[in-house]
C-alpha cells in the first residue's frame, strides 16, 4: 500500500546520497553531512478518484524534483518525500499520517491530507505532534482562523470562500444579486465532508438575496445519479450548482444532456471543472462552467522549467502532456507553498538546516509571496499574491469563471473575490465553536511571536 518515491539513505566518508524514482545519484563529498527535508506525499492513484488524484500528486512530485534538480533543494538542503496511497479513504489516511509523520531527521514538514475527510480526522492530531496541515482551497473553513487553529492552513481559499464566489458568479450571470429572489438553486453535492462543507455559506446567501436552495446528496462515488437528475426535472431550478469529485463530474454532465437540463445553466466548484471531467463528455458538456483558482489555462515559467530540467532528463513522474493541467498545476502549486515556507523558516531558523515542523509552521504563518517573488519562481501568472499572518491562516481569496466550448476551457470573468465582510463573522463563530469543544484559547500575542 506503500509505495517509496524517494528514498534518502545515510551516508558515511565517501558514501553515496541516493534518491529512488529519478535514477538521480550523487557522492557525497567526504566529511559531508546529510541535508534532507522529508516531505510526505499522501496521493489516490487507485480508485474512483484516481484520474483527478494523479495528476494532481504527480504535479507535487514534479515540483519537488525540480527544486531538487535545479536549485539542489533550499539553501543545499534537498527535499526527499514518500508517497503513500489513500485511496481516498480517511482511515487509510490516517495510517499513512501515523506512518510518515516521524519519518526524515526533523520528521515531516507538513502534510497536504488531499481530501477534506482526511483533513477533519487529521487536524486534532497535528497540534499534538506539531506538523502543519496546508490545505489550499480545501479543508475546513474555520482554519482561515489562525488565532485558534494554529496548526492548519487552507492558504489561498477554502470551500466557504469558493461556495461565496459560486454564489457571486450566478448574480452576475442573472444581473445583479438581488435578481436572484425567487429563483431556485439547486446544490448537487458529494455527500462526503467534502460536499457538506459549503452548505453554511450557500443557506447564508439564499437567506440573503431571497433564492430557493435546494440539496440533492449524491452517494460517493457518484456513479449513480438517475434519481438526483429525476428530481432536479421535476424541479426545474433556475441553476444547478455542482460539488463533485472524480467520476461524479462526468456523470453528473452525461445525466444533465440525458434529462435535457441546458448545461449552460450549470455551475461548478473548482474540483469539477477540470479536464478529466470535461473530455469524456465533449460537446455534450458544452456551456457548462466552473470556477478555478488558478489565473492561467495551460503552462507557466514554471512549467516550462519542469518540462526542461525534470521530464526532459527523464524523471518525469507522470506523461509530460499533463504538464500544465489544471491539476496538475494546483499540485505543483501545494508543494510551491510547502517549499516557500521552508525558505521562509530557514530565514529564520537558519539558512542550510533541515526545518522541524513546528518551525516550517512559522514559515507558513508567515508567507508573503508578492508579485515579484511569485514572477521569479514561475508562478507570476499562474496565482495571486499570497500573504498569511497569525491570525489570517488563508489571505485573499479569489475564482475566475471558466466555460467548456465543447473542446477546451476558456475564463469568461476576471477574477472574483470571496466577500469576506460576509464570511469572517462566519469563519471566527465557526472557529470559536471549535475552540469551546475542544477546550483551546485564542492564541495571546506573545504566541503569535512564537
Amino acid at each position: 500500500m506503500f509505495t517509496k518515491q524517494f528514498i534518502s539513505l545515510s551516508i558515511a566518508v565517501s558514501a553515496s546520497l541516493v534518491f529512488a524514482q529519478g535514477s538521480l545519484a550523487q557522492t557525497a563529498p567526504s566529511s559531508a553531512l546529510v541535508k534532507e527535508q522529508f516531505v510526505p506525499l499522501l496521493v489516490y492513484r487507485t480508485g474512483p478518484y484516481a484520474p483527478s488524484g494523479t495528476p494532481w500528486a504527480n504535479g507535487k512530485q514534479d515540483y519537488l524534483k525540480l527544486v531538487n534538480e535545479r536549485d539542489g533543494g533550499v539553501n543545499g538542503v534537498k527535499f526527499t518525500y514518500e508517497e503513500c496511497e489513500t485511496g481516498y479513504a480517511t482511515d487509510r489516511g490516517v495510517e499513512c499520517y501515523e506512518r510518515l509523520k516521524g519519518k526524515g531527521p526533523t520528521g515531516a514538514t507538513a502534510f497536504d491530507p488531499q481530501a477534506t475527510g482526511i483533513t477533519f480526522a487529521l487536524t486534532d492530531k497535528a497540534p499534538l505532534d506539531k506538523v502543519p496541515l496546508i490545505t489550499p482551497g480545501y479543508g475546513r473553513s474555520e482554519a482561515a482562523d489562525g488565532g485558534v487553529l494554529k496548526w492548519s492552513f487552507p492558504i489561498a481559499g477554502s470551500y466557504w470562500t469558493a461556495a461565496d464566489i459560486l454564489i457571486q458568479s450566478l448574480g452576475r450571470k442573472a444581473g445583479g444579486l438581488d435578481k436572484l429572489k425567487g429563483k431556485k438553486v439547486t446544490f448537487a453535492y458529494h455527500d462526503s465532508p467534502y460536499g457538506k462543507e459549503p452548505i453554511p455559506v450557500l443557506q447564508e446567501r439564499a437567506r440573503m438575496h431571497g433564492f430557493d436552495l435546494q440539496l440533492l446528496p449524491v452517494t460517493a462515488p457518484g456513479v449513480e445519479q438517475k434519481a438526483t437528475w429525476l428530481q432536479i426535472r421535476q424541479a426545474r431550478p433556475d441553476y444547478v450548482v455542482l460539488w463533485g469529485w472524480g467520476v461524479m463530474n462526468s456523470t453528473a454532465l452525461k445525466e444533465a444532456q440525458a434529462t435535457g437540463y441546458p448545461r449552460e445553466k450549470m455551475i461548478g466548484v473548482y474540483w469539477s471543472g477540470t479536464e478529466p471531467d470535461v473530455k469524456d463528455v465533449g460537446a455534450g458538456a458544452k456551456g457548462y462552467s466552473a470556477i478555478n483558482m488558478q489565473n492561467l489555462l495551460g503552462g507557466t515559467k514554471a512549467t516550462e522549467e519542469i518540462l526542461k530540467h525534470v521530464h526532459g532528463k527523464g524523471q518525469g513522474t507522470g506523461p509530460k502532456e499533463e504538464v500544465g493541467s489544471i491539476l496538475y498545476n494546483n499540485g505543483m502549486i501545494i508543494s510551491m507553498i510547502t517549499v516557500e515556507a521552508v525558505r521562509r523558516a530557514q530565514e529564520r531558523f537558519g539558512k542550510g538546516k533541515s526545518m522541524t515542523g513546528e518551525q516550517v509552521r512559522w514559515g507558513l504563518e508567515n508567507l508573503n509571496l508578492d508579485q515579484k517573488r511569485l514572477d521569479a519562481l514561475g508562478f507570476g501568472k499562474l496565482k495571486n499574491p499570497i500573504s498569511t499572518s497569525c491570525n489570517d491562516h488563508m489571505g485573499v481569496a479569489t475564482a475566475r469563471v471558466q466555460t467548456w466550448d465543447g473542446a477546451k476551457w476558456q475564463f469568461v470573468s476576471d477574477p472574483i473575490e470571496a466577500d469576506m465582510a460576509i464570511l469572517k463573522p462566519m469563519i471566527k463563530a465557526a472557529a470559536d465553536k471549535y475552540a469551546a469543544e475542544k477546550k483551546i484559547a485564542r492564541r495571546s500575542p506573545e504566541d503569535c511571536q512564537s
